[in-house]
């Protein structure tokens, strides 16, 4: 709303200053700060509510390390997070914006899933919460409106570099042509990148168009199913790497700032035609979301870091989760998750490879064995005689070096 507003107040009176509020990187500032300041402010009023609701975590004796002790430690934290995202949305974004839009309904909707699934917990005394069928189709559902929309709407294109020789061409003609006129009209595209491969454009229509030409026009129904599976396994990955303090909320801003640098080059015809990628027209507005979630997520950890004096619950790890896969999609990086989000993925393989072996053991041998002391994958380091704030940073670290290669793609191919 104060991007419309000055922007109004430019054009009718040139106010100094007002100017300011149409460059991305200043909007993207402001939305940093803004963030900040409401989840570290407004933030110790929302625990204070949480615990005056006696809204606090019913902790299961694990036999871990000081997790007794956390016992009656507020949960919805979640809260904090999404306020402190859309806020600075609202007043900094352009909300006509496809991708912000998107993204505005992805915090709603897995907002309001996890918050569901916390309320049954304390609220009906129901340890189980949400039942899983119910959260899984939740997903499903948002996955389907993601790839739908990113597919149908108009607004959501790319375009590609003209041939070099015909580049040569222009540039013979006018050597001051300018960049953007070296690109073909915007197009409607299923096109995607794929990591340290040469040609890193993958179109997914030619995983039908092998058998017949004239599947292409159904390209769309494997671009939604990937959104579907992408969005549901990511909320679920962050879910589950919410077990110890700081551990969900530090590795999804690590996550979300690497997101932001690709979404910021992808939506920049310059730095795109430079690093040679996929120029995605409007996406470089999702930027303001990013830098606003970046700010949400550090000012949360404000409380969040060891030791908690408030928990996200599945309100924020859902909705963090989502907000990811999302933009993953958005900037056509899909496929960079695995790397990207390696933690995400380790604790979701870790929690497979148990039950699975697990029950697999139990049929053979007629007794349960286990790979892990404990799953996720940060219990079995806590069972191992780690305390908790050494797993989470270590975690970090591994994190930072995962974001650093997934930026090195850029050029690595």
């Amino acid at each position: 709303m104060l991007y419309y507003l000055f922007e109004y107040l430019e054009q009718q009176f040139q106010l100094p200053g007002a100017s300011l509020f149409g460059f991305l990187t200043f909007r993207a500032a402001m939305a940093v700060i803004l963030s900040l300041l409401i989840s570290t402010i407004f933030g110790k009023r929302i625990i204070n509510f949480l615990r005056k609701k006696q809204v606090g975590e019913t902790i299961r004796d694990l036999g871990l390390e000081g997790q007794v002790e956390k016992t009656g430690t507020p949960t919805m934290g979640g809260v904090i997070i999404i306020l402190a995202t859309l806020v600075p949305v609202l007043l900094l974004a352009k909300l006509e914006n496809i991708y912000v839009i998107l993204l505005i309904i992805t915090t709603l909707w897995m907002g309001t899933i996890g918050f569901i699934d916390d309320y049954i917990k304390k609220f009906k005394n129901d340890k189980q919460g949400l039942k899983g069928k119910f959260k899984v189709l939740g997903q499903v559902g948002l996955g389907l409106i993601i790839g739908l929309t990113l597919y149908f709407h108009d607004d959501v294109t790319i375009k590609e570099e003209l041939p070099i020789q015909e580049q040569r061409a222009l540039l013979v003609e006018n050597p001051n042509l300018p960049e953007t006129q070296l690109f073909d009209e915007a197009i409607k595209s299923t096109k995607t990148t794929i990591p340290f491969v040469k040609n890193n454009e993958f179109d997914y229509s030619d995983l039908i168009t092998w058998i017949s030409p004239d599947l292409e026009s159904y390209a769309w129904v494997i671009f939604v199913l990937v959104s579907i599976i992408i969005v549901t396994a990511v909320s679920n990955g962050a879910n589950l790497t919410d077990g110890i303090d700081g551990l969900a909320a530090g590795t999804s801003a690590i996550v979300v700032l690497t997101l932001g640098i690709f979404a910021w080059v992808s939506g920049n015809i310059i730095f795109s035609k430079y690093l040679d990628i996929m120029y995605i027209p409007q996406v470089e507005e999702i930027t303001i979301y990013i830098a606003a979630f970046v700010g949400a997520l550090v000012g949360f950890l404000w409380y969040n870091a060891y030791p908690a004096q408030v928990f996200m619950g599945d309100t924020g790890s859902l909705t963090i989760g989502g907000i990811i896969a999302v933009i993953a999609i958005a900037v056509r990086k899909e496929w960079l998750i695995p790397l990207l989000c390696g933690i995400f993925l380790a604790e979701n393989l870790s929690v497979m490879m148990q039950v699975s072996y697990f029950k697999y053991t139990r049929k053979k041998y007629g007794e349960g064995r286990r790979i892990f002391k404990m799953s996720p994958l940060h219990h079995h380091y806590q069972k191992s005689g780690y305390h908790e704030s050494k797993i989470v940073t270590r975690f970090w670290i591994i994190g930072i070096l995962l974001a650093i290669i997934s930026i090195v793609t850029l050029k690595i191919r």
